[in-house]
C-alpha cells in the first residue's frame, strides 16, 4: 500500500528531508507539501492523507490551527507534530505524537507504528 502523507511545514527543505527520510526506509509514501491554511484545507479535499505531519511555529499559521483543520476535515488522519524546537509549558493539542526534526531518524519508525506500514 502507498500511504499518502501530508506535510504541512514553512521550510521547503525540511519537508523534502522527512519524504527522504520515509523513502530510504522502504516506506512507500505519496507526499504532498503545503505550507498555509488555504492550501492545507485544499490538499485536505483532493489528496485525502492517512498521516499529517505538520511543524509547530510557521509565518501566519500554527501547527495547532493545522491540527484543528485536519481533525474537523479528516478526522481519520493520523497526526504528528514535527517541530524543531518545543516551548516547555506549552500544552499541545492531542496529536497522535511530537517528534523533534532534530530525532528525524525515527520518524520510520513512529510511521510503521502509526499505519501500520
Amino acid at each position: 500500500m502507498r500511504w499518502r502523507v501530508l506535510l504541512v511545514d514553512d521550510s521547503t527543505d525540511d519537508a523534502e528531508l522527512a519524504r527522504i527520510e520515509l523513502h530510504g526506509a522502504g516506506i512507500a509514501t505519496d507526499c504532498r507539501h503545503v505550507d498555509s491554511e488555504a492550501s492545507l484545507i485544499a490538499a485536505l479535499a483532493d489528496f485525502s492523507p492517512h498521516l499529517v505531519l505538520s511543524d509547530l511555529n510557521m509565518p501566519g499559521f500554527s501547527g495547532e490551527h493545522a491540527f484543528a483543520i485536519v481533525r474537523e476535515r479528516a478526522p481519520a488522519a493520523r497526526f504528528v507534530f514535527l517541530t524543531g524546537a518545543l516551548e516547555d509549558d506549552t500544552p499541545l493539542p492531542p496529536a497522535d505524537a511530537v517528534l523533534l526534526k532534530h530525532e528525524l531518524h525515527a520518524l520510520p519508525g513512529l510511521v510503521r507504528e502509526l499505519l501500520g506500514a
